[in-house]
């Protein structure tokens, strides 16, 4: 005998209409396609893009808050930087002040391939940009580093508010 317990499927559409997870992760994926498509002929897909874009600075940064940044562990981070390393656009040196430490940082090869995709980037993000609705950009944005910054106590604390009306989007 079987004690599988029966969801109903009004969950399943009230799930697959309201979860913030889940929409979230469908634009994800559709961005980065989006991207990754547009900066194929630069030779970098858009995480690659994002990784260099973070290195990109006056100073070569550590892994730790390059990591951080990026919203990923130092082991992810570290698998991610070896095709960059193997192209030749990433060094990875000792850190002078802490030797167990590692800073990051763009080659001169690197800083040309990141200057031949920022264009790329730019044209297709003011392409993006423009499809959204008048004031979009900003507020998606504004919207998605607060979701960033949540942490699980954060939305435990929080009231809950009243929703928003309008239809649900449809998944």
């Amino acid at each position: 005998m079987s004690n599988s317990v029966e969801i109903p499927f009004s969950t399943t559409l009230l799930v697959r209409d309201t979860c913030l997870c889940l929409h979230v992760q469908r634009a994800a994926r559709a961005l980065a396609r989006l991207f990754d498509d547009a900066l194929r002929p630069a030779g970098l897909t858009n995480g690659q893009f994002s990784l260099m874009m973070s290195l990109n600075r006056p100073e070569p940064p550590p892994m730790g808050p390059v990591a951080a940044l990026l919203a990923m562990d130092q082991t992810t981070l570290t698998a991610a930087l070896k095709p960059l390393q193997r192209k030749g656009w990433v060094t990875v040196m000792e850190n002078p002040k802490d030797r167990r430490r590692r800073l990051l940082g763009l080659t001169p090869d690197g800083k040309a391939a990141l200057a031949k995709a920022l264009p790329i980037w730019k044209s297709t993000h003011a392409s993006l940009d423009d499809a959204l609705p008048k004031g979009g950009p900003a507020r998606l944005r504004q919207d998605l580093q607060a979701v960033a910054g949540m942490t699980g106590e954060t939305v435990k604390a929080s009231p809950r508010r009243p929703r928003r009306s309008g239809r649900a989007m449809a998944g």
